[in-house]
């Protein structure tokens, strides 16, 4: 990516013509929010006088103390692409009181803060996510259904349709936004899509997911598409997950590696495995925050139910991916892109560096199919479940004081409380499940 100055910044306005410039924050949930300004605006927003009302943003701030102030982040300055006729640039911001101290309840805070850890220990926290998504078609009203014309299934070429034209303009569009481009595919599920980005370190990593976001969606919708990143929206087929990849660089090198070792693995990386699975239960209200976010953890569609790890097979929740060197790393696989990076990242991590500085060690690895094992013999293999549901999670995550720590009581509280109504309100409902099963036979 590019690093940008303020004076950088003043000339690509006025070389590009831009007219409008988009500040954009996230709230404590991962949903993007923006301030839009006039280009007449811009050494004011640079100086980091743009203010807005906090009050009516989820997870923010009561009324009496809603003012804050965004402060952009130079180095996020892109100009967006589809728009052409009237250029509008975008800069990705952190939010500040007033005062001018970060906001507690902002979440690129709470990672900045994990990665200064990390660095005062030495490691800088490299990121890769592998985001899958859904482009089913729009109805007559622009509303999005389930229904696609795509067939096909995992690396199919499958013949032209809109979801197939639609993934390769996203594709030229994140390019032409900064992104590296890796691969694109389609995914197992009929209508199901992945896009993989080059990884890159945490912040800008997590900023990179909220974009990518952005540019699929948008591009969906020029197209007559939806693009969903909902976990499980067909019943039956497989869901949309949010593969981590992570590694730890100490002064250029990277330090999850050993070519002595049997799975390539250094000592610390397997002191962070230790960490990331101590805290995965309780982190699954986070990586996995909805209601629909567990039916996609359920049997038979290769995303993990069970805490172990492997070298080889795809049914843990960590698997070690066959890379050596300076690409060693370790794959995380139950979050979903519903998550909120910044937070998921922030968490991870946190728990990765205690299980170093705490020399924590993992269970065996488990090399046969999890999910074909009896209870016994997962037992037996230290083998535990993740929580079953996002009830199960909350309560989890209400058990860990890791979760607090990193997330800090501001967000820690209104994310709770935000995710006991969501259960609340998703228990009362009467599903057609249940309408269908039960309203003829009783």
């Amino acid at each position: 990516m590019s690093k940008y100055t303020p004076q950088d910044i003043l000339r690509l306005v006025e070389e590009k013509h831009v007219r409008f410039i988009r500040l954009q924050f996230t709230d404590i949930f991962g949903a993007m929010k923006s301030v839009n300004v006039t280009s007449s605006q811009i050494e004011k927003v640079l100086r980091n006088e743009c203010k807005f009302d906090g009050s009516s943003i989820e997870g923010f701030t009561r009324i009496e103390e809603s003012d804050m102030c965004l402060y952009p982040d130079p180095d996020s300055f892109r100009v967006l692409p589809w728009n052409v006729e009237t250029p509008v640039a975008r800069l990705i911001c952190d939010v500040h009181t007033t005062n001018g101290a970060p906001f507690a309840g902002c979440p690129r805070f709470v990672l900045r803060r994990v990665l200064d850890h990390a660095k005062s220990l030495g490691y800088d926290f490299y990121v890769g996510p592998e985001l899958e998504f859904f482009l089913f078609q729009a109805d007559e009203t622009g509303k999005p259904t389930t229904r696609t014309f795509d067939e096909g299934s995992y690396f199919d070429i499958s013949p032209v349709d809109p979801g197939e034209i639609a993934r390769r303009e996203m594709c030229i569009l994140l390019e032409e936004m900064g992104f590296e481009i890796e691969a694109s595919h389609h995914e197992v599920a009929r209508g199901q899509h992945e896009i993989d980005f080059k990884y890159d370190e945490a912040l800008t990593t997590a900023d990179n997911v909220i974009t990518f976001k952005e540019v699929v969606k948008t591009t969906a919708q020029r197209h007559g598409l939806h693009a969903t990143f909902m976990p499980k929206p067909i019943f039956g087929i497989a869901g949309n997950g949010m593969h981590i990849n992570m590694s730890l660089f100490q002064n250029g090198r990277n330090v999850f590696c050993d070519e002595n070792d049997r799975c390539g693995l250094s000592e610390k990386a397997y002191h962070f495995i230790a960490g990331v699975m101590r805290h995965a239960a309780s982190l699954a209200a986070v990586t996995n925050p909805l209601v629909n976010s567990y039916k996609r953890l359920v049997p038979g569609y290769e995303a993990p139910l069970y805490i172990a790890w492997s070298a080889r097979n795809r049914s843990p929740l960590i698997r070690i991916p066959d890379a050596k060197g300076q690409a060693t790393r370790i794959e995380l696989r139950n979050p979903d892109p519903t998550a909120n990076p910044y937070l998921v990242f922030a968490l991870v991590l946190e728990a990765g560096l205690e299980g170093i500085e705490q020399g924590l060690t993992p269970p065996r690895d488990v090399n046969q199919n999890i999910y074909a094992m009896s209870r016994e013999e997962r037992k037996a293999a230290g083998v535990t479940p993740l929580p079953a549901d996002l009830n199960a999670a909350v309560e989890r995550m209400e058990e860990d004081p890791l979760i607090r720590r990193v997330l800090g009581d501001h967000i820690y509280e209104k994310y709770l409380a935000a995710k006991r109504a969501e259960w609340r309100e998703y228990r009362m409902r009467v599903s057609q499940w249940e309408l269908s099963e039960y309203l003829g036979k009783y």
